[in-house]
């Protein structure tokens, strides 16, 4: 399996784009009810309601990583810029940046940023941009996803994906909103600009605990799987633990990957706002 030129580059990439936190909200989120007729009346559907999100616009998220000896690996950020209109949607504007530190930064010089804009009703990935920085070289690329019989709503290239489908980075935020001691498991489709999976996030434990360089923290602790044509990846394992109580923080990731095993864990949190 090939993430984008991994290992050679981009390994720091995969805490966010092999960390496949697909969720869908229980109760059919985004889906409108159905319509009621009768020889006097006809009513309109109602309009879908946005997903509630248990944080808000200038939160973010900081994280340290290690992967093998070292106990700082790199730095990462998830943060939430804004909640903006995109070409007629309403989305919530999510961006992660990493950063390869010392002595790591020797071997690898990576300073990577991520940018997810995600439908504020649906949670479906709208437009995902990757601006990648590695190794002296820099990148640049977009991609603008819409489903079959949906043209995307400006001129130029976009990639058809199922109904659905998230982002790596969306994805993260979409796990927030689950209630994880009511729901068991979930599945979704995700696109991470390159390939496209099937991933199933799994309830382990809903009361664990983690303890980390914030604090300790009661958790819900969830395992994700991702699958390619119906065969799991069984090179790739992620446990994440998201806090019971506030904002449902991760407050730890765990990524058990062929190079290795990548540990981010919460440092702190800030907001703008």
């Amino acid at each position: 399996m090939t993430v984008r030129g991994w290992p050679e580059k981009k390994w720091i990439i995969a805490p966010i784009l092999m960390l496949a936190f697909l969720v869908l909200p229980q109760g059919n989120v985004g889906l409108a009810a159905p319509q009621h007729k009768n020889a006097q009346q006809k009513k309109a559907a109602s309009p879908p309601k946005e997903v509630v999100m248990p944080f808000a616009a200038g939160e973010t998220l900081h994280y340290r990583v290690s992967w093998a000896a070292f106990s700082t690996a790199a730095s990462l950020q998830l943060a939430v810029p804004e909640r903006r209109d995109l070409y007629g949607w309403q989305v919530w504007h999510f961006r992660a940046a990493v950063h390869t530190l010392s002595p790591v930064r020797k071997l690898f010089a990576i300073d990577d940023q991520f940018d997810s804009y995600t439908d504020a009703t649906t949670l479906e990935s709208r437009q995902l941009e990757l601006h990648l920085n590695e190794l002296g070289k820099a990148q640049d690329e977009m991609y603008r996803l819409t489903t079959s019989g949906k043209p995307y709503p400006v001129p130029g290239p976009c990639t058809i994906v199922q109904p659905g489908t998230r982002d790596p980075l969306g994805a993260i935020y979409s796990l927030r909103a689950v209630d994880w001691k009511t729901t068991p498991e979930i599945r979704a489709p995700l696109y991470d600009g390159q390939n496209l999976y099937d991933a199933v996030a799994t309830r382990e434990n809903p009361n664990d605990t983690a303890t980390v360089a914030s604090g300790t923290y009661s958790a819900a602790r969830i395992s994700i799987r991702l699958f390619q044509y119906h065969k799991e990846v069984t090179a790739i394992r992620v446990d994440m633990w998201v806090e019971n109580a506030g904002t449902r923080r991760p407050v730890l990731i765990e990524a058990q990957l062929p190079f290795g095993t990548l540990r981010a864990e919460l440092t702190g949190a800030s907001s703008s706002n």
